[in-house]
This record gives C-alpha cells, sequence and structure tokens, in this order.
C-alpha cells in the first residue's frame, strides 16, 4: 500500500531549500559546515582561495545536481564579497544563510616588541574586515526580505587571554562585538546575528605557518592529544563536526529566537581558572 506521508524514521532535512554561503568552506571547520548543510537540504556557494579543494569538494558532493558551487573569493576584497553574493542570489534567487568562517592565524610570538604589524593586519583583515564586508553585503540581499541569518566563527579566545596569538585573539573580540552591533541594528529587519566560538580543534589553520611536509597524521595526532589534555571536559573530544552541529542550529528555525549570542563550544574551558587546578 503506497503513502505519500514521508518516512518518518528518516532524518528531517532542517535547511531544505535554504540557500547558504559559507567563507573558507573549502577545508576544516568550513568544510565541515558545507558537508553539513548539504546533508540537510540547503543549496550552497562555497568561496575561499583554495581553488583546488573548493572544487573537490563540490564534485564528492554534486551528484549530478547544480545545489553546490564554488568560487574564489577573497574576503577582505569588497568587491571579491559582492560579486560573490550577487552571483549566488543570481543562481539561487535568493540568500537566506550568510555563514563568515574564513580566517587565519598568525604565529605565536610571546614578545610584543617584535610582533610583525603586516601580521596583524593581515589577520585583521580577514578575520575581522573579511567578517565585516560578509554581514554588510548579506544585509544588502536580506534586509528586503525581512528574514535571513547571519552565524560567524570566532573563538574562546574571544573570552579568554593567553591562549591564542595577539592579532587573532584581536580579531575574535571584534567578531563578537560585530555580532552584537550588528544584530541590534537588524532585528528591526527579522534577521538574526550570532557566531560560534569553539575550544581548539586540529584543522589546516592550526598548521598554516608550517610546511606542508611537517604537516604528517603523527603532527596532527600529536596536536589533538595535547589540545585533549588541556581540554576541561574529558572524554569526549572536540571535532570540526561539533562546531558544524552548532552553527546548523543557529542557521535553522530551531534558532528562530536566538540573535546577538557567542555560542562557546569549548566543553565549559574558559568557564574555569585553570591556573588554581583546584578539580585537577
Amino acid at each position: 500500500m503506497s503513502t505519500n506521508v514521508a518516512d518518518s524514521s528518516l532524518p528531517a532535512q532542517r535547511l531544505l531549500g535554504k540557500v547558504a554561503i559559507v567563507t573558507g568552506g573549502a577545508s576544516g571547520i568550513g568544510e565541515g559546515i558545507v558537508r553539513l548543510f548539504h546533508k540537510h537540504g540547503a543549496k550552497i556557494c562555497i568561496l575561499d582561495v583554495q581553488d583546488e579543494l573548493g572544487q573537490q569538494i563540490c564534485e564528492s558532493l554534486s551528484n549530478d545536481d547544480s545545489n553546490i558551487c564554488y568560487l574564489h573569493c577573497d574576503v577582505s576584497n569588497e568587491d571579491d564579497v559582492r560579486q560573490a553574493i550577487d552571483f549566488t542570489v543570481d543562481k539561487f534567487s535568493t540568500l537566506d544563510i550568510m555563514v563568515n568562517n574564513a580566517g587565519v592565524m598568525e604565529p605565536h610570538n610571546p614578545d610584543i616588541r617584535t610582533f610583525d604589524l603586516n601580521r596583524f593586519e593581515k589577520t585583521m583583515n580577514i578575520n575581522a574586515k573579511g567578517t565585516f564586508i560578509g554581514m554588510k553585503h548579506a544585509a544588502r540581499i536580506m534586509m528586503p526580505n525581512k528574514k535571513g541569518t547571519i552565524v560567524s566563527t570566532s573563538s574562546m579566545a574571544s573570552v579568554i587571554a593567553g591562549v591564542s596569538p595577539h592579532a587573532y585573539t584581536a580579531s575574535k573580540h571584534a567578531i563578537v562585538g560585530l555580532t552584537q552591533n550588528v544584530a541590534a541594528e537588524l532585528g528591526k529587519h527579522g534577521i538574526r546575528v550570532n557566531c560560534v566560538s569553539p575550544y581548539g580543534v586540529p584543522t589546516p589553520l592550526t598548521f598554516n605557518q608550517l610546511p606542508k611536509e611537517y604537516v604528517t597524521d603523527e603532527v596532527i595526532a600529536g596536536a589533538r592529544k595535547q589540545i585533549t589534555m588541556k581540554a576541561n571536559l574529558q572524554g569526549v573530544d572536540l571535532t570540526v563536526d561539533d562546531v558544524a552541529n552548532a552553527v546548523l542550529f543557529f542557521a535553522s528555525d530551531d534558532a528562530k529566537y536566538v540573535s546577538g549570542t557567542n555560542l562557546l563550544v569549548d566543553g565549559g574551558f574558559s568557564s574555569v581558572n585553570h591556573s588554581f587546578g583546584f578539580f585537577r
């Protein structure tokens, strides 16, 4: 006996028919977001500067359909972002979700007196300025529609000191401030603005200052072990998928009345003064 009722055993697609842009979507956390959004039925445009990786993801997910595409985009270049968003709207008719995930991290320098200002500016341009540009041009499309959601990737470095280099920390604080300020402006237009701040996840960003030949499986496993040892929440490892699930929550109707929020996905790390060690 046939039925038109959907199989209740199948997981619901929480973004079915939604159009999303994911910056920095060719690797790491961005790739995890892209794959999860695709699984939940979204139409996606990946923006990145890693052209080969971006195309590979599209090929692995396309299944002969046209619901995913890749564009080369430098998020610190406003013309690149404007054109990419216009391309997405032309292709998919609208923009429902903007994920500002692209980011870089400068090498750690323990002496501020020798900090390279050019590196500081590069990090701020991509992480903070790039997020602002993404918000600006997403709002340009979303405001007339009176709906939409903007999600940005910050870091636990936005709320706790001493865990990341100076420019990276400053840029992630900036993202939280922008999230709250832009949420305050766009609320009257029905647009939600939030950010996600994860604990350490071993991704290409973690190793981007090392020569590629040094980034072996052994090095990645060692970094993961160190991150896990220093974590507050034990017995479970933070993965890219955990961060992607937090972004999915903000992007979906499950968070329809949540805006201006910085969601810490850090296992309680930032809520503890680890220097005391009372619980160790």
